[in-house]
């Protein structure tokens, strides 16, 4: 069962699967005099929705039952719901992140990890009247997704190079007279002897068939490439790892002030 919200105060619903997470946004908001509906997944989020209205959700993106685009979907797709605004969360920000934010009409997406105060002033934000904007027409929808295409888009392309002017038309070469006949006495050239046959063009070959020692070099670039990926997505997942200890610190902290 949703717990009620005070009368006076706007209701958040925060839906992410981890708990020190869930744990902090709560403890944050209620300073904020801002009611907060902690789920841990979407499922359990939509079963208290038809009990308790949002006035904005929060969603992590990346969650073990439905994601966060399908949670701003349903709630976009609401009769009831379909102006509420939608804040999608994820800890990678790139262009795929942001053109299927864009698709499910989210009104925000913040990167993880941030400080409590920074989602406040976005809620904030959202709450008042009109903020959340009405989805644009087909047309503009089109040119916003090439703007946010754009942003992420990569910014060493060469310029444009300045268009060439077209070759000037020929002009018709004039027209010479006929000439009159050589003299009689004038011995002509003797005729050109007849080409020789041209010789039968050359039988392509196909292309020479890798060598053993290129498809090596080319397997150790991928594994090369991998490990690469594989250091990267450690790194992020330990800089989650060192933002959930220093939320656990937090919320002890505010525990022990209280």
């Amino acid at each position: 069962m949703a717990d009620l919200a005070p009368a006076a105060a706007p209701t958040v619903y925060f839906i992410d699967d981890s708990a020190t997470m869930r744990e902090v946004i709560k403890i944050a908001f209620r300073r904020e005099n801002i009611h907060v509906v902690a789920c841990h997944d979407a499922a359990s989020a939509f079963q208290q929705i038809e009990q308790v209205k949002p006035d904005v959700v929060i969603s992590d993106v990346i969650m073990p039952d439905k994601d966060g685009y399908e949670v701003c979907q349903y709630i976009k797709q609401h009769p009831a719901l379909g102006k509420t605004p939608v804040i999608l969360m994820s800890g990678v920000v790139n262009r795929a992140v942001a053109e299927k934010a864009f698709a499910v009409k989210a009104d925000e997406l913040i990167r993880k990890p941030f400080q409590p105060q920074d989602l406040i002033t976005r809620v904030r934000h959202l709450l008042r009247p009109g903020a959340a904007a009405p989805p644009p027409p087909p047309a503009a929808a089109a040119a916003s997704v090439a703007a946010l295409s754009s942003i992420f888009a990569a910014t060493n392309a060469p310029a444009g190079r300045p268009r060439t002017a077209a070759p000037p038309a020929m002009s018709r070469p004039p027209v010479v007279p006929d000439q009159p006949a050589p003299p009689s006495n004038i011995t002509p050239f003797p005729a050109p002897p007849p080409a020789a046959p041209a010789a039968a063009p050359p039988v392509p070959q196909p292309p020479p068939r890798p060598s053993a020692g290129m498809d090596m070099a080319k397997m150790k670039l991928e594994v090369l490439r991998l490990e690469g990926l594989v250091k990267k997505l450690q790194a992020e997942l330990e800089a989650e790892r060192e933002y959930s200890r220093a939320l656990e610190a937090h919320i002890k902290t505010l525990q022990e002030s209280e």
